[in-house]
């Protein structure tokens, strides 16, 4: 298990305070985020999923509790566009130049647009991916929304 990856790399270069977590990964399970929640005995509410979507054909990187399901179409308003579509596997690990169930919204190859569901902001620390299959970062959500430059919006289903 790697000690650090590209995006705890740009993270300690910009001087983000953030924690280091490694659980057991298994391709197998339907949520992985809910998977990983459980295996750190962390509450799924503070636990985020990165998630690659189409808004209008720009690129967006939604990071929502990984007990939600992201609203396409509160996405798209939120990027004031007409439709949102999820980016097809292979796509979203080019741009981001992370595996699916690894991917962070921390130093992606391809630069896009970053909201996070407005739910961060109601946690002192959120866990997201790190950038690498079994490994999570833990993060104050105004950090994350500092370095990624990135807005909070009302992303999930009711």
């Amino acid at each position: 298990m790697a000690r650090g990856t590209r995006a705890t790399a740009a993270l300690d270069k910009a001087g983000v305070a953030h924690g280091l977590h490694a659980y057991d990964y298994s391709a197998e399970v339907d949520s992985k985020g809910l998977a990983a929640a459980q295996a750190l005995g962390i509450d799924p509410a503070r636990m985020f999923k990165t998630l690659m979507a189409w808004v209008d054909k720009q690129p967006v990187v939604a990071v929502i509790p990984s007990d939600q399901r992201l609203s396409l179409k509160k996405l798209a308003a939120a990027c004031a566009g007409k439709h949102a579509q999820m980016m097809e596997i292979a796509e979203a690990e080019r741009r981001s130049g992370y595996r699916v169930g690894g991917i962070s919204p921390f130093a992606q190859q391809r630069p896009a647009t970053v909201l996070f569901a407005s739910a961060a902001q109601a946690h002192e620390r959120i866990w997201i991916n790190a950038g690498q299959r079994g490994l999570l970062l833990d993060v104050a959500p105004a950090d994350a929304l500092r370095f990624l430059q990135a807005r909070l919006a009302d992303l999930c289903e009711e």
